[in-house]
């Protein structure tokens, strides 16, 4: 039982039980934790529904769900922050820790971490100088990377066939480039319509420039040669998304040699670092872009003059020194006479050595007719007949070879017949052949023969081998017969 209560206490509260009572009159009920911090929630809001603080960013992050986290310090306070995914992508810049900025938006608390913090509807940077600050910082960065190294610089092609140009479409940035392009050499242009400032104008840049980068040669549409970004001057906010990460990357990336022109001659973006050239204005990106066409005709046409002095001058020469060496050579007739003045002598020494040669041979002709006559004649003729009658023909001059051819024949013969392989057959051998007509030599091959042939000096014989030798034949006894004494003569028998 609990003690009764004190009487000096009415209230309850120095009471030492362990189990809380409602007292009478009691108008303070216990709240709960939610409870409590729904009340916060609802005074800070109240109070504090809309505030612009300024601070230094520190802790700066994205969630994958596209909200933003960061918290804003100062030199003796720190506040968290939160921007929903909406407000977060309209941001104009890209939220670094230590940028200077000024958040526009209300305090609410967290109950689940007992803390306040600020939900950000909009922030800004905190100045000029905070913007400075912020592009020094991003510049050092990509150029740490090498977004902005001149070795990945490229040459701007001689004479486009298409130029892209990124720019307004309604401004007067691109009728000075359409104008400047007609002026010096009339080009196919193609324009990407962006926005140039505010919000998204970083984007539409960057999806731009891709977008050209990603034209496929031959297609419908035609991919350029060279890419212009342009835009007219301004102030450094108005500029701000040529400085954007997004907008360099893709003009670092770009397959497509591009002209910077953003701004006049004393503006800055990161873009003219990214590009492959820089131009000070979209008129002169224009001029950068293409040659005068007049100084390609002029120059042109002094080629074609230089080539046409350059072909003619060596025929020039040639004909100059074709006529040098003309006059030089003799005149033909000259060349022609000392051979023909030897051709009359050789003809000459050819008549007269005809005339000599005819002679000599009708001398020897007339020496050779007065040796011929008909006793020399008949004279030759009985001696050769001389000559004929000792040679006589006897018969043994033809019989003796012959003689001699017979005998080494019959030798041969007597030969032929005793090495003859049917002569062993007269003296009882015979030859055994197997089917096909072969003699075999041996038992072996004999057995493996289902038939064979014997030969013999008569004819031939067919016959089977056997796998054994059958045994010799018994002689089969005679009876004996006993002639009894008296008997008449025995008559033979006739199976004997």
């Amino acid at each position: 039982m609990a003690p009764p209560p004190n009487s000096d206490d009415p209230t309850g509260l120095n009471d030492a039980g362990l189990v809380a009572r409602p007292r009478g009159g009691d108008n303070a009920p216990p709240l709960t934790i939610s409870e409590v911090s729904a009340l916060l929630k609802r005074t800070v809001e109240d109070r504090f529904g809309f505030v612009r603080l300024r601070g230094e960013l520190s802790g700066v992050k994205r969630a994958a769900s596209g909200h933003f986290y960061c918290a804003l310090k100062d030199d003796g306070a720190l506040i968290d922050g939160v921007m929903w995914k909406g407000n977060a992508a309209r941001l104009n810049f890209r939220a670094e820790d230590g940028l200077e900025v000024i958040a526009t938006g209300k305090l609410t608390t967290y109950p689940g971490r007992s803390k306040y913090q600020i939900v950000i509807d909009s922030m800004e940077l905190a100045g000029e100088g905070a913007l400075l600050a912020l592009l020094e910082k991003t510049r050092a960065r990509l150029a740490g990377e090498g977004l902005f190294d001149a070795g990945r610089k490229r040459r701007l092609p001689f004479l486009p066939q298409v130029i892209g140009v990124v720019t307004s479409p309604t401004g007067a940035v691109i009728r000075d480039i359409l104008h400047r392009l007609a002026d010096r050499f009339p080009t196919h242009v193609i324009v990407w319509p962006v926005l140039v400032q505010g919000n998204g104008a970083a984007e539409q840049v960057a999806a731009a420039v891709r977008g050209f980068s990603a034209v496929e040669p031959g297609g419908p549409v035609p991919r350029p040669d060279v890419v212009i970004v342009a835009r007219g001057g301004g102030s450094i906010e108005d500029l701000w998304s040529f400085n954007e990460e997004a907008v360099v990357r893709a003009i670092a990336e770009c397959t497509i040699p591009v002209i910077s022109a953003v701004g006049h001659e004393t503006d800055t973006t990161l873009a003219d670092f990214a590009a492959d050239r820089r131009a000070p204005t979209p008129t002169a990106a224009a001029e950068m872009a293409v040659p005068v066409r007049a100084d390609l005709a002029f120059t042109l046409a002094d080629l074609a003059s230089r080539q046409r002095r350059a072909v003619y001058r060596p025929v020039e020469l040639g004909r100059e020194r074709l006529a040098a060496r003309v006059r030089m050579m003799p005149r033909p007739e000259n060349l022609l006479q000392p051979q023909a003045q030897r051709l009359d002598e050789l003809s000459e020494r050819l008549r007269r050595a005809l005339g000599d040669r005819s002679a000599k041979g009708r001398e020897r002709l007339a020496g050779a007719a007065a040796r011929l006559s008909p006793s020399l004649l008949t004279r030759a003729a009985t001696e050769a007949q001389r000559r004929l009658d000792r040679a006589r023909l006897t018969s043994a001059l033809i019989e003796r070879p012959l003689r001699q051819g017979a005998d080494r024949l019959g030798a041969l013969t007597r030969v032929m017949s005793q090495l003859h392989p049917e002569k062993p057959l007269e003296r009882g051998y015979a030859i055994i052949r197997d089917s096909g007509g072969r003699a075999l030599t041996n038992r072996a091959d004999a057995a493996r023969e289902p038939a064979l042939t014997m030969q013999f000096r008569d004819g031939t014989l067919d016959a089977v081998p056997t796998t054994g030798t059958p045994p010799p034949p018994q002689p089969t006894p005679q009876p004996s017969r006993k002639r009894s004494p008296g008997a008449g003569p025995v008559q033979d028998d006739l199976f004997t």
